[in-house]
């Protein structure tokens, strides 16, 4: 036991305290708090329970006379504290009763407060201390690199045991690199670059070796597993101790994201990171994070596949979902293999206030010393006319000695506070345009960032005021309600597989995460905020890491279930869960809820899956052919992937899915569903009753029946499975549809037919109709030089690699399609396919695979122009590129749709036949068959 510098000891008794309490004790009731209710001390069995607390205590301080106490404890925590001798507190240690004796150690204002919040010290008592926290787990992190000089990743003590085990399983190296070289030690034990794919990009003060420049990569690294106890300070502020989720776990660093531009942002290429993915799995880590962009709307793009792969080598990946929220099916990465992490607020916030000069104050974001009154400035009126505070747009001899008030957007943020300062000024009020995150970045100067509410009233007070000025104050940590599901995060549902997958899987903090970073990110300094579901992503990491370090024998999915099952949908204030914006929030945003880590150290079952599960349920998605090696085992109904969250996306009248649960606890248990939510659904659960043995599985079937829930739209709910010691909850979110048909269907031939299978979910009348089909329209166009890097999505170009096509979409198009083909292009090519609405940054749709088969398509698309942009990422040096698209609207002779009318009931199967005949040889055709009473509908391919 530690020795207390302050004289005094924290005891806790083997009994619960009253908020756990579960009645076990023969004549006290159990006092535990149920989900929703409050703890009301002045119960009569709270009070009895309290008075038998207190007699323990008596009996307990028998063993050491004389002792001063401090405080009782009885209602969250089971104990006291006092005052006693080093030899003493090793007495009571000792004595019956006792659970353990703990120092009275001197804290301050927490750091990487998030450990705190998600209740880390519980999860690291369960894992026997934070020096067992993640033992002998090696966490790989896919991303920009580290800096080895941060405490975060100093040597730490380790034991003979975990050592042996470490290095049973590790493979991997130290590469020290060439420019800036790093060393490793027993704390990061590996570290590699991969930069064969990024070629000459890099700016010249990036780093040939695994040093990080731009800090993503340290900041991810130490917040998922960085050293205990680690002094961090920003701009003189002491903000504490900080840790890292999984502590003693040891870290391995690939570097694939590199500086391409001086705001130090890091971008890779696929090669370097399936390289970086390939290499990490090899070396054997256990747990991946990787907080890196990706596509939503394929399961087999070269990422995917070496995730998949990963996973099924026993390696758990943590992925964040994407920063383009809060829009349906922005989601990325909805591979079941990883667990995808949205990012949530947490319940300690840094906040600013700005008072005006006619007296208003208002409240945002900030962690600077802030700033004495001072005049205030609109940035366009400060230069160009500009108000987003970009490079050379502001006036030193405007800006000089004043605040400066620029809008979100285009650029970073923190590069708006360094024009600000370039151009002589002292402060920065940073107004957000449209609903969004309000962020406590590292600037330049003195900043308060405020939401889109109160931009309108600043703007019309500083540009409406003769020598307006303000005051920003010092940043302040505060608690707030949390989690709130930040309003960049990505949401579902997923693009991929007709939504019968739920994603983002989890919620973990990313608002506001202070952790290690780079210089260049922390202005000079070694730690910074930063925000954005790659900060979320590495929580889960460290938590599974944990997960992991106590229960090795545990799969990548048992852990992810473990996660999901335990999670929950309130707040601090035992409420649902809201968005960042004050709005109702759903599991389109969270997912499975905020990670709760102490629960998911022992979740009673869990649900499981392997890599032939997750082959069958790719094979049935319908994203490949059922050639495809994936389809060698059959396929299934996505629905039916052994998933911990239950989603059904195109519930056609009735369902049933099914479900294996495995026990993972020392004892027999016997569990009972209860099914919450999902109005207007009914749900039936058979067997009615779980009996399951330790290490045994057990089996159930879930039907899901439309008796009234609105179609065409997504129910939530939840079905727990509750025993006397376990509640192992899945989420649930079904959309009842219309109609069930398949999303396309392929043909060819001048002429022929298809059946094309329907499932209604309404009795009546079902009509269908037709517009095309439609021969493809073929542009071309001369490019060279692959890129080699991701597209820049917010701010969209031509260039050697980049071709522009502009295609005006008449109004009344039922459904329009851009593709490339692998066929009409030279084997290697790998084409990226962008469309935005012409003259705009607004992205309508991307495809982003690892060959030049991509597709967009716009259903309903609102009439006008669009810019589709086609990139050639890699490939020969110079080639033509073919883009071929369609807009349907009305329908063509050569299409006929048998029977155009019928009469269907609730969850009946029948078909429709569409017959073509009179198309031109070695075309492309597409048409489109649209169901009466909904939204859904079927593509026709045919290539003639």
């Amino acid at each position: 036991m530690k020795r207390s510098d302050s004289g005094a000891y924290i005891v806790q008794l083997d009994d619960a305290p009253v908020a756990e309490y579960g009645g076990d004790i023969a004549g006290l009731p159990a006092t535990r708090v149920l989900p929703g209710g409050k703890l009301s001390k002045t119960a009569s069995q709270v009070v009895g329970y309290v008075k038998h607390l207190a007699e323990e205590r008596e009996q307990v301080l028998k063993a050491v006379p004389g002792v001063k106490k401090l405080y009782d404890y009885s209602y969250t925590y089971s104990g006291f504290s006092a005052q006693m001798s080093y030899d003493e507190a090793v007495k009571l240690a000792k004595s019956s009763g006792v659970k353990s004796v703990e120092p009275n150690e001197v804290q301050k204002q927490d750091t990487v407060d998030t450990p705190r919040f998600l209740g880390m010290d519980s999860a690291w008592k369960q894992a026997g201390g934070v020096d067992k926290a993640g033992d002998g787990v090696i966490i790989g992190v896919i991303d920009s690199g580290f800096v080895p000089e941060r405490a975060s990743f100093a040597p730490m003590t380790t034991s003979k045991r975990s050592d042996a085990i470490v290095a049973k399983k590790w493979k991997g190296t130290c590469q020290a690199g060439e420019e800036a070289p790093v060393t490793c030690n027993n704390k990061v034990i590996g570290a590699r670059y991969f930069d064969k794919g990024i070629g000459s990009r890099p700016i010249a003060a990036e780093f040939r070796s695994p040093r990080d420049y731009g800090g993503h990569g340290t900041h991810t690294a130490s917040t998922a597993g960085g050293n205990h106890g680690v002094e961090m300070s920003i701009m003189g502020r002491d903000y504490g101790k900080g840790s890292g989720i999984a502590p003693h776990a040891r870290l391995a660093i690939y570097k694939v994201l590199w500086a391409v531009d001086q705001s130090g942002g890091g971008t890779g290429t696929d090669a370097d990171i399936v390289a970086g993915i390939d290499a990490a799995v090899a070396d054997g880590v256990d747990v991946i994070n990787y907080s890196v962009s990706g596509s939503g709307s394929t399961y087999v793009n070269a990422t995917g596949l070496a995730f998949l792969r990963a996973a099924k080598a026993g390696v758990f990946v943590a992925t964040s979902a994407g920063n383009t929220g809060p829009g349906e099916s922005t989601v990325g990465k909805n591979y079941p293999w990883v667990t995808t992490v949205a990012n949530g607020t947490h319940d300690r916030d840094i906040q600013t206030t700005v008072k005006f000069g006619d007296g208003k104050s208002y409240i945002g974001a900030g962690i600077g010393a802030g700033t004495p009154s001072a005049p205030v400035i609109l940035a366009k009126d400060a230069g160009n006319e500009s108000s987003l505070c970009q490079p050379g747009t502001l006036d030193p001899a405007k800006v000089k000695g004043k605040i400066v008030v620029c809008d979100r957007g285009v650029n970073d943020r923190v590069d708006k506070s360094a024009q600000v300062k370039k151009a002589g000024g002292v402060g920065m009020i940073l107004v957000n345009v449209t609903p969004g995150t309000l962020d406590a970045d590292l600037h330049t100067v003195p900043t308060v960032h405020l939401d889109d509410k109160v931009a309108p009233v600043v703007k019309a007070y500083v540009g409406g005021t003769a020598n307006p000025t303000a005051t920003i104050g010092p940043g302040t940590p505060v608690r707030v309600t949390a989690p709130k599901v930040a309003t960049s995060s990505s949401r579902g549902p997923s693009a991929a597989g007709n939504g019968d997958l739920l994603k983002p899987d989890i919620m973990a903090p990313g608002t506001n995460v202070l952790a290690a970073t780079s210089a260049f990110s922390a202005a000079g300094g070694e730690y910074a905020f930063m925000s954005g579901t790659s900060m979320a992503s590495p929580h889960i990491a460290g938590a599974a890491a944990v997960l992991k370090g106590r229960h090795p024998d545990w799969s990548p999915m048992a852990i992810k279930s473990a996660l999901l099952t335990t999670g929950t949908d309130q707040d601090t204030s035992g409420k649902p869960i809201r968005n960042e914006s004050g709005s109702e929030a759903n599991p389109f945003g969270y997912g499975a809820g905020l990670v709760q880590p102490k629960k998911a150290m022992d979740p009673g079952l869990v649900y499981d899956s392997t890599y032939a599960d997750w082959a069958k349920f790719v094979c049935g998605s319908g994203q490949v052919p059922v050639t495809h090696e994936l389809c060698a085992g059959g396929k299934i109904d996505p629905s039916d992937l052994n998933y911990p969250t239950i989603a059904v996306g195109d519930l056609a009248g009735k369902q049933t899915v099914t479900r294996m649960v495995k026990n993972v606890g020392q004892l027999p248990e016997v569990y009972i569903p209860k099914v919450e939510g999902l109005k207007g659904v009914k749900v039936t659960v058979t067997p009615r009753l779980l009996i399951t043995l330790p290490g045994h599985t057990a089996t159930y079937k879930v039907t899901f029946e439309n008796t009234g829930a609105p179609l065409e739209q997504y129910s939530f709910g939840k079905l727990t499975w509750k025993s006397n010691q376990h509640a192992v909850t899945s989420t649930l979110a079904i959309k009842p549809l219309t109609v069930k048909a398949p999303t396309q269907v392929t043909a060819t031939g001048t002429s022929g037919s298809t059946s094309v299978p329907i499932t209604a979910g309404y009795t009546g009348t079902l009509t269908t109709t037709s517009a095309g089909l439609m021969p493809a329209t073929t542009a071309e166009a001369g490019l060279k030089n692959p890129g080699g890097v991701s597209f820049p999505t917010a701010n969209p170009q031509v260039n050697d690699h980049v071709a522009k096509f502009t295609v005006n979409i008449q109004a009344g198009v039922k459904y329009a399609r851009f593709s490339t083909f692998d066929a009409d292009h030279p084997a290697g090519t790998d084409l990226d396919v962008f469309v935005y609405q012409a003259g705009t940054k607004t992205l309508l749709g991307s495809s982003t695979g690892g060959t030049a088969e991509e597709q967009v398509n716009l259903p309903a698309p609102a009439g006008g122009a669009v810019d589709v942009y086609v990139d050639l990422f890699a490939g020969a040096n110079a080639q033509q590129v073919k883009l071929d698209h369609w807009e349907l609207q009305n329908p063509e002779a050569n299409l006929t749709v048998t029977p155009a009318a019928q009469p269907v009931e609730v969850a009946g199967e029948t078909t429709v036949t569409a017959q073509w005949s009179g198309l031109t040889a070695g075309t492309r055709y597409l048409g489109y068959l649209q169901y009466s009473g909904g939204s859904a509908a079927t593509v026709l391919r045919v290539d003639s």
